[in-house]
């Protein structure tokens, strides 16, 4: 299994009338790129707002570092992301 970054586009009626697209970006876990897309598409977020895919990215290095994936069998379906949220002006 390989690490996607999927760059996905919608436009939100809330902000501005939809007339802006906004974006966002999501994390899956798939086999390959095709996979990914089919796997983002099931999610919650991307159903509610009618996201459509912009881009793909499979992280492979990060600093050197390689990404091993390792499954854990009790948060299978889940994504946990540690944010520190951080303005600097």
């Amino acid at each position: 299994m390989k690490l996607y970054l999927v760059h996905c586009g919608f436009y939100d009626m809330e902000l501005c009338e939809g007339i802006y697209e906004s974006h966002i970006n999501l994390m899956v876990v798939a086999e390959s790129f095709d996979g990914a897309r089919q796997k983002v598409r099931q999610n919650p977020k991307f159903k509610k707002k009618r996201m459509h895919v912009d881009g793909l990215q499979e992280i492979v290095l990060v600093d050197g570092f390689n990404l091993n994936l390792t499954p854990n069998f009790v948060r299978t379906g889940e994504t946990e992301l540690i944010s520190n949220r951080h303005r600097d002006l």
